[in-house]
């Protein structure tokens, strides 16, 4: 199977990730933080390192400040739930996935929470400009994806970043789809919430994810069990704790550190450079293709992740899908559970298909996808023919 729903999850992992899992369940699986003896100490050091690690690579400030979830969605819930309170206002873009829009849609119906959504452009000063102009003085926070996972855009975190600072409001960021791809920088970026899913381009495996905080969080979502302060019955207000409730992933965690690992030995802008002339690539030759229409602009160095959204003309993109899915290729059509973004790119009735490359994609890849594309054209051309 060729393997081209990176966007979704990494489709294959690096071996240093699948031993670093395996040696963390044979050495491993003593309950981090929990009891006193060694096996319980070695586990809590082994995930203190995935917190160092972690802090270090996205130029955070503090390792308690890194928490481990169950995945980006759920530290998105975290942070959206856990600052914002009655008649709090937030601005986010108008390419937010499922995992900003339902929760902020639940607080607006509990909470009276309102939203405003700024307009992503190709032009970023003029994105930028959409966001000042929604802040008021009951914003809250600003919540907003790095790279949208159903155009690639990449969004001007660092401008963003800087004009929250400004104006005194809080910064969250979905890096879903950016983390392991681009360089991101919170101190320098100003950022106040990232959060990760480490089973994308961070190389992890699933069930995962990370919520690095440098701001303070009112609320929890989640109380129960910590290791610490057992005679309370109030959650722990101590960080990683007041958000770590219940035992966590210790393999998969075990996976991040080691996917960062491979990232920093391979350089991250080398490995950019490749899946974005690989995705460059695709384009350049779906642009070439009669009836193909692209919803991606020509990728471009730090303006894009690597993938592209398209359709056929007069296709669905499923049944579209589905025929690829047979000759081996694995993409995505619909959604992307995105319907904001789908909206803005004029989609919304009709998804589109995803192509997304990785670490292990190669140019035969995207050759063999573009000659079975051209194969179906042909196909359909003929049945449409003989009907």
């Amino acid at each position: 199977m060729i393997y081209l729903d990176n966007a979704a999850s990494g489709g294959k992992k690096p071996p240093e990730v699948i031993f670093s899992v395996q040696n963390a369940l044979k050495n491993y699986s003593s309950n981090p933080g929990r009891s006193g003896h060694n096996g319980s100490i070695n586990t809590a050091l082994m995930v203190y390192n995935a917190r160092k690690t972690i802090v270090d690579f996205f130029g955070a400030d503090n390792e308690q400040n890194v928490v481990f979830t169950l995945n980006c969605t759920h530290a998105l819930n975290y942070v959206i739930k856990g600052v914002l309170q009655e008649n709090d206002h937030i601005v986010i873009s108008s390419l937010e996935h499922n995992a900003v829009m339902r929760p902020v849609t639940k607080l607006q119906n509990i909470k009276n929470i309102s939203y405003d959504m700024a307009s992503v452009s190709e032009d970023d000063d003029i994105t930028v400009e959409n966001f000042k102009k929604l802040i008021n003085k009951n914003t809250k926070m600003v919540v907003c994806t790095h790279a949208s996972n159903v155009t690639g855009k990449i969004l001007p975190i660092e401008k963003i970043g800087k004009l929250c600072k400004e104006k005194g409001v809080l910064f969250a960021v979905d890096a879903a789809q950016s983390a392991g791809v681009i360089p991101i920088n919170m101190q320098k970026m100003n950022i106040d919430f990232l959060c990760l899913a480490p089973h994308k381009s961070l190389l992890a495996p699933m069930g995962v994810g990370v919520l690095i905080s440098r701001s303070k969080l009112n609320n929890t979502v989640l109380e129960g069990g910590t290791g610490t302060e057992s005679l309370n019955f109030e959650q722990p207000l101590e960080m990683p704790e007041m958000l770590e409730s219940g035992t966590i992933n210790v393999p998969a965690i075990a996976g991040v550190t080691a996917g960062i690992e491979v990232l920093k030995k391979q350089g991250i802008n080398n490995i950019y450079k490749k899946e974005l002339g690989l995705i460059k690539y695709l384009y350049e030759q779906l642009n070439r293709l009669e009836n193909v229409i692209l919803y991606t602009k020509e990728p471009k160095f730090y303006d894009s992740v690597p993938l592209i959204s398209f359709n056929i003309k007069d296709y669905n993109s499923f049944e579209v899908a589905e025929f690829l899915n047979k000759n081996n290729i694995a993409v995505r059509a619909g959604l992307h559970c995105a319907p904001t973004a789908h909206k803005t790119i004029g989609t919304l009735n009709v998804g589109t298909i995803r192509v997304s490359v990785g670490y292990f994609n190669n140019y035969y890849e995207i050759n063999y996808l573009i000659n079975v594309l051209k194969k179906y054209k042909k196909l359909k051309n003929c049945i449409d023919t003989i009907q």
